[in-house]
């Protein structure tokens, strides 16, 4: 379990800093923030008791255009970030968690706006006999992302600066094992900045002119694999794969859009299957019913550099077992290795309920 996210995070890191600038500055930022759990779902309403709150940590690199992404994106920062996190609840625990992220600016770069992924590890998830309670927290490790959205003054007095605005961290395995009903938590922050060279300006580069982005209509195959386990405790993990394929058509520098289908091979469901047929005869479930699922779907792609992220909504069109109703939604970053292999790292779910995380390799032609 935990090596496939410590994957996870080691992608989202190399992808980060595997970049390439002329110019190297950085600078680090300290956090503190004070919130609530959000009840997005009822049978997590026990387990809302105090207001969390806890310190994030940021090593910042700036960029300053001299690749073309950079300007595209009015020149973001990307880094490395630490949470510390005390849920003020016994049985949730607290939250360790390390983040790869970019910064985006707005605003003359007077707002920041943040987004982080990366692995937690939480001190105290579910036991059935010691902590039957936490029914958010049923690994060790869980994936994690997190939004900042601040007023962001840097440089006000040798290179020390302020930060302020709000947070939301989410917590969840993606059901990599039961239970996995997670948090998100809302919250207000404060903190400091500092540059690392004591404030030394460096200039923007120019934008360049706008290079118009063609491309015929390029087809995708990929292969998704993992393992994941039903919300039933106890019934096991079990691995699945996906096969999917796609055409996508760029739209310019920034964006593609994308139609295709996936095949889904889904191990947990034949077990779940047998549970319900076998415990819940009122749901009208056969033992032999077929576990396999075939969908649909629209999605879109936004390039930044060698990596992408991509949102895509599909529809099951072959769909002989009834989990968690026909729409489906998946969410994540690709890495592009040269013009046509890529690796993706995905999270599918079906609206705000998370079936699995996908790791996939795929080519574009």
């Amino acid at each position: 379990m935990n090596f496939k996210l410590l994957f996870c995070l080691f992608f989202s890191v190399t992808m980060c800093f595997s970049q390439n600038g002329d110019v190297k500055k950085y600078t680090i930022d300290v956090n503190q923030f004070y919130g609530s759990v959000l009840l997005h779902n009822p049978d997590i309403s026990h387990l809302i008791t105090n207001h969390p709150g806890g310190v994030i940590l940021g090593f910042n690199r700036k960029t300053y255009g001299s690749q073309e992404w950079e300007q595209l994106y009015n020149y973001p920062d990307y880094g490395a970030s630490f949470i510390y996190q005390d849920m003020n609840n016994e049985t949730l625990g607290e939250n360790f968690g390390l983040y790869a992220h970019y910064n985006f600016y707005f605003f003359k770069r007077n707002v920041q706006f943040r987004i982080g992924q990366g692995i937690t590890y939480t001190t105290n998830p579910y036991d059935k006999e010691t902590n039957f309670r936490n029914n958010a927290y049923g690994s060790d490790f869980m994936s994690s992302t997190y939004l900042m959205l601040n007023y962001h003054k840097e440089n006000i007095f040798k290179g020390l600066g302020f930060k302020t605005g709000i947070s939301v961290i989410h917590y969840s395995n993606a059901n990599f094992r039961a239970p996995n009903t997670s948090t998100n938590t809302f919250a207000l922050n404060a903190g400091l900045t500092y540059d690392l060279d004591g404030g030394k300006k460096l200039e923007y580069l120019p934008k360049s002119e706008k290079v118009k982005v063609t491309e015929p209509i390029k087809y995708n195959l990929v292969l998704r694999g993992g393992v994941n386990e039903s919300d039933v405790i106890d019934l096991g993990q079990h691995g699945f794969f996906i096969l999917s394929g796609y055409a996508d058509k760029r739209l310019g520098r920034k964006s593609a859009l994308q139609l295709g289908a996936d095949v889904f091979f889904s191990n947990f469901l034949k077990e779940l299957i047998r549970f319900q047929a076998t415990s819940f005869p009122e749901k009208n479930v056969n033992v032999d019913d077929d576990f396999k699922r075939v969908g649909i779907f629209l999605g879109h792609e936004l390039f930044i550099n060698k990596m992408s992220a991509i949102a895509q909504l599909g529809y099951y069109v072959y769909y002989p077992f009834d989990f968690e109703g026909r729409m489906y939604n998946r969410i994540g970053l690709k890495r592009y290795f040269g013009d046509k292999v890529f690796g993706a790292v995905t999270l599918k779910s079906h609206g705000a309920k998370a079936e699995a995380v996908e790791f996939g390799i795929g080519i574009r032609l």
